[in-house]
């Protein structure tokens, strides 16, 4: 009886009800369950992490800072929902302000939103229900640095189609964490912002993980496959000719981020080393 008191008295103060790290948050709503209009302010400071919220109830902002204030101003966020998140809507907040990211939709379809450090925090509220039992709001986060070349990030759905300049795709092939040379095999659409491409290699040039794969268990040569995403807008579609494709890994998927022709890319890269401005060297036989 004496145990069963003591965990009563557990649940009803919160003591046991969030868990925190300099990367991770994990917390209940059920802290909050008599007072639903609790803000709880969460301080994250790692490069990547994760969220999770039982039972929601109320709101949680979520204050991402680095440990590299200098770099702060120069960070965007990507937030990667969980499948079965749901309970809240996420917002970017600022001085009471709030601009939508992600709706419970949005999180359901897995869809990756990013923002601007420099735009203000992450802002979950908690949906109006009664019944808050069995939800759970859940997300990744990972920080990226926007000191690239390219004005468009590879991670950002809104990321426009324009060609990448002559010096941002020569330092692509030193900055992106994957640096690939093949074709377009098809095309899956993902929704309305974002398609999936399968993609048949024949060089992996660099990968930073192993979302590139070979039946043969291969390095460089031989054939690759895996999967690029990109913007719909992009109009990708099979038989376009071989491509050197560049871009990010953003929680374990590639983003593409530059995409030559190969036969131009080589006929730049010539003409970069002839003349001593390429900023790092590639195999290209």
């Amino acid at each position: 009886m004496f145990l069963f008191f003591l965990l009563s008295a557990l649940v009803l103060c919160g003591c046991t009800q969030y868990s925190s790290d300099q990367c991770n948050w994990r917390g209940s709503g059920l802290m909050h369950e008599f007072h639903a209009r609790d803000v709880e302010q969460v301080y994250l400071r790692c490069a990547e992490g994760s969220l999770e919220w039982l039972y929601p109830t109320g709101a949680v902002i979520v204050n991402l800072r680095p440990n590299l204030p200098s770099a702060e101003g120069h960070l965007r966020a990507c937030v990667k929902p969980r499948p079965d998140s749901r309970g809240a809507r996420l917002y970017v907040e600022r001085a009471g302000a709030l601009r939508l990211l992600l709706t419970e939709e949005d999180q359901a379809a897995g869809r990756v939103r990013c923002f601007s450090l420099q735009e203000g925090a992450l802002f979950v509220e908690a949906s109006a229900r009664r019944d808050i039992s069995r939800r759970i709001t859940a997300f990744q986060y990972q920080l990226i640095s926007t000191h690239t070349p390219a004005g468009d990030q590879p991670h950002s759905h809104t990321a426009s189609c324009r060609p990448c300049a002559d010096d941002e795709l020569l330092m692509a092939i030193c900055t992106s964490d994957f640096v690939v040379r093949g074709s377009i095999h098809h095309v899956e659409e993902e929704d309305e912002d974002q398609a999936s491409v399968v993609v048949s290699l024949s060089h992996v040039y660099r990968q930073k993980s192993r979302v590139f794969v070979s039946s043969s268990g291969g390095r460089g040569r031989g054939r690759w496959t895996g999967r690029v995403k990109m913007p719909q807008q992009c109009g990708p579609r099979a038989g376009q000719g071989e491509f050197l494709f560049t871009g990010a890994v953003r929680f374990g998927e590639a983003w593409l981020r530059c995409a030559p022709l190969y036969k131009d890319f080589i006929r730049l890269y010539h003409a970069a080393l002839d003349e001593g401005t390429n900023p790092c060297h590639i195999h290209t036989d």
